[in-house]
């Protein structure tokens, strides 16, 4: 961008600049020996064009809506449309977060973000003994297609995009909202949303799984694979950062372990058959926006950059949606603090505006309360109304990528690029070439875990240290007497969910029940894949009959009796009996025994969980 002499003409000034006007302001020192982001990446005093003397500007910023992305996704971004507003609410029963959504709706948010309970997240029913004490807790309890109906009463989901933040029990819920879509005459291909589906981010951080790696990885690209046919307005994979850095990764490994288990994906979908500008536009990501704001701006914008070029050198991605990040944001839930719980505000406005300036497409704000309990209606509201000011009165969205062209955030952006790539290339060399098998061979090795674990300690060190300031912590401490309202989950609510589950049991179509009794197990599956071709199929009812039952997998197995459950049109007899008769017969081969036996050892996640609580948990 700039010529060789225009360079030596600004380090020249630059050497001038720090004799006659910087050296003498640095004997009385200046207030840190170091700085830097709350990644610990030392920033410098003063960026210049020297910085960024390679950056080539078609190459490596262009211009927005064209590659490599960099500047945003849209030629227009923000003056076009904002961004959407998604809070994510849930909790109590179905009525109390359908309430919850209204109450968001008519305050103008533009998006539902739904939060599930944890038996719900593991597929577990409300009346199950593991549930107890959980229900509606930390999110709604879903346990059937009623709860479902419930939640979005008075909603037109034709119009309103919705996330589900679930994993394990993804397919289930997927295949709920679209029964819920048949049921109201929707389109399939007109309902829109993301599902989080994210497995390979649950064995490197938020820990919530049913079956092993690979096996969930199978499961999530037989999800890819029916949305991109049947629901190409819904997003089935939303491949998640957030966790990875609320467990205390660094910017730069959240972004690349994000990037790679997308790449994961790809592969793995590649593999299945499917071309890549089929199911890449699919795709969406979920990153976490933290308080070094330029730091944050710099890793949106690097992703973008990485993301296309990955898609279209490795991946022969010719379509321009699939080299185009799409991604959602959250601030920063592990920056909140139980002190001086209104300081909150001001962080998560700082992150909020990192989020916009670095191009999210959508954002969750997180409410001040939530280092507390789950967030009141007052806290909720100043959180929407955070980004409505950003968005209307901060001229933040009027600007298309503000910060471009920035000598600090250019060079923070190439900065983080070499780090993420770095990363990515080294959990391909893991893989012996590919992406997959590196992630794959990097959960079981710990590889993922130490990585996040070393710097999460180096960042507590620096905490404890007084190197990293956290107001109202280790800095500007107060005496508090007063505690905020918080909101608290109504005792009831687990009777009252009892009751409706109790009643969808009693008053399901027994006939129904009756089709899928018998002793043999190919009768329960045949019925089941029937269901599937209507549903949630991967291929023809034929070719499944073709291949037999020793060629499903066992998270096949799982999803298709599973689906089948959310609609009640087949029950088949217990589970658990099912997976015996399975067992008993020989009709699994070799892979699948292992697979059920690897469950089986999962503490409490038993077999009956994998075959039998996943399923039941709908009926």
């Amino acid at each position: 961008m700039f010529d060789d002499d225009d360079l030596d003409a600004i380090r020249d000034n630059c050497r001038r600049w720090e004799e006659e006007t910087l050296d003498p302001f640095l004997e009385n020192g200046e207030r840190k020996d170091r700085f830097a982001t709350v990644s610990n990446h030392e920033v410098d005093r003063l960026y210049t064009p020297e910085d960024i003397a390679d950056l080539d500007f078609e190459e490596d910023l262009g211009f927005p809506g064209e590659p490599p992305y960099t500047r945003g996704p849209y030629p227009t971004m923000y003056r076009g449309r904002t961004w959407t507003m998604r809070q994510f609410a849930g909790f109590g029963t179905a009525e109390e977060t359908n309430e919850r959504f209204h109450y968001l709706t008519e305050n103008g948010q533009t998006g539902l973000s739904t939060a599930f309970d944890m038996p719900s997240l593991m597929g577990l029913d409300s009346d199950h003994p593991m549930s107890e004490g959980e229900v509606g807790k930390e999110g709604v309890a879903v346990d059937s297609l009623r709860d479902m109906e419930i939640l979005f009463d008075g909603i037109d989901i034709a119009e309103v995009s919705t996330s589900f933040t679930i994993n394990p029990s993804a397919p289930v819920i997927y295949a709920m909202y679209i029964a819920l879509a048949d049921e109201k005459g929707i389109p399939r291909d007109q309902i829109r949303g993301t599902l989080q589906n994210d497995m390979l981010k649950e064995f490197i951080a938020q820990k919530e799984w049913v079956i092993p790696p690979e096996p969930s990885l199978d499961v999530v690209t037989d999800t890819i694979e029916f949305a991109a046919e049947e629901t190409p307005k819904f997003h089935p994979v939303s491949i998640s950062g957030y966790h990875l850095r609320e467990a205390g990764s660094t910017a730069a490994q959240e972004a690349a372990f994000t990037l790679a288990d997308g790449f994961a994906y790809a592969e793995d979908c590649l593999d299945r058959g499917l071309d890549v500008d089929e199911f890449a536009p699919l795709f969406s990501f979920f990153f976490n926006s933290h308080n070094s704001i330029f730091e944050e701006v710099a890793k949106f914008r690097a992703c973008r950059r990485i993301y296309a070029r990955v898609m279209e050198e490795w991946y022969g991605a010719e379509a321009e949606a699939s080299k185009r990040l799409k991604f959602h944001t959250q601030t920063a839930g592990q920056s909140l603090t139980a002190q001086q719980p209104l300081n909150n505000i001001v962080r998560t406005t700082i992150q909020a505006m990192a989020a916009v300036m670095g191009g999210t497409q959508s954002l969750h704000t997180n409410s001040y309360d939530e280092a507390l309990a789950l967030p009141s209606e007052e806290a909720v509201r100043v959180a929407l109304r955070t980004q409505q000011i950003i968005a209307d009165e901060s001229g933040a969205a009027d600007i298309v990528d503000p910060m471009g062209g920035s000598f600090a955030i250019e060079k923070l952006t190439n900065d983080m690029e070499d780090e993420i790539m770095a990363y990515i290339e080294e959990i391909k060399e893991m893989g012996d070439g590919t992406i997959r098998d590196g992630v794959l061979t990097g959960i079981p090795d710990g590889y993922f875990h130490r990585e996040i674990q070393e710097a999460a300690y180096e960042y507590q060190k620096r905490v404890d240290a007084g190197e990293e300031t956290v107001v109202g912590v280790n800095e500007y401490e107060i005496e508090e007497e007063t505690e905020p309202e918080i909101l608290k989950v109504d005792p009831e609510t687990r009777n009252t969910q009892l009751e409706r589950l109790e009643a969808v049991k009693a008053e399901r179509d027994d006939a129904a029940v009756g089709r899928g009794r018998g002793d043999d197990v190919q009768g329960v599956l045949d019925t089941a894949l029937e269901f599937v071709d209507h549903v949630v199929g991967r291929a023809a009812q034929q070719e499944r009959h073709a291949v037999g039952l020793g060629a499903l997998d066992v998270e096949q197995f799982v999803l298709l009796v599973a689906a089948d459950a959310a609609r009640a049109e087949v029950v088949g007899r217990d589970a658990v009996q099912v997976r015996d008769d399975v067992r008993a017969q020989d009709v699994l081969q070799e892979r699948e025994v292992g697979l059920l036996r690897a469950a089986d050892r999962q503490d409490a996640l038993l077999g009956e969980v994998v075959l039998g609580e996943v399923v039941d948990a709908l009926l």
